[in-house]
């Protein structure tokens, strides 16, 4: 469709941490450093990783969890490193179907609410059933990048 993307993803495995009761901004700050902390070798190898996009944050309808995910990069999937801190963990994520919406700039949590919202109301007028109560952010760039930005919204269809 023109304004959003019906994409398949691979099982994959994505290196996680959950930060409870904060503001998805300051959610995502802390999750970062966490995670950039174990592909700077705080896992059990010491091992540095390739930093990877997007990065991810998964936002649940009237909840102040947010977990934040890297991508493991593809020659560590097999046996990525497990991490020494133990709020980080590796987690496999299934195969699935996601409805995408991209929009550029610098995304705010607003931001990324309303093209959730945005996309969430075209997949209903279209009749697409999706899983209504969480979805995905996904962010591409680095913070330093000021043009071309992309970021996304995820919904996982039912």
């Amino acid at each position: 469709a023109k304004d959003y993307d019906l994409r398949q993803y691979e099982t994959a495995k994505w290196v996680s941490t959950v930060i409870r009761g904060e503001t998805q901004k300051e959610a995502m700050r802390q999750g970062f450093w966490k995670l950039f902390h174990y592909i700077q070798g705080k896992n059990e190898k010491e091992m540095k990783i390739d930093m990877t996009v997007p990065v991810t944050c998964l936002v649940k309808s009237g909840c102040t969890d947010f977990k934040i995910s890297f991508f493991v990069p593809f020659e560590h999937q097999d046996c990525p490193p497990q991490p020494t801190d133990t709020d980080v963990f590796i987690e496999e994520r299934k195969a699935a179907a996601l409805f995408v919406r991209s929009f550029g700039g610098f995304a705010s949590p607003e931001k990324y609410a309303e093209e959730a919202d945005a996309l969430a109301r075209t997949l209903r007028n279209r009749g697409q059933p999706f899983h209504e109560d969480f979805f995905y952010t996904a962010g591409y760039d680095s913070p330093f990048k000021l043009f071309n930005r992309h970021n996304e919204v995820w919904y996982f269809k039912k």
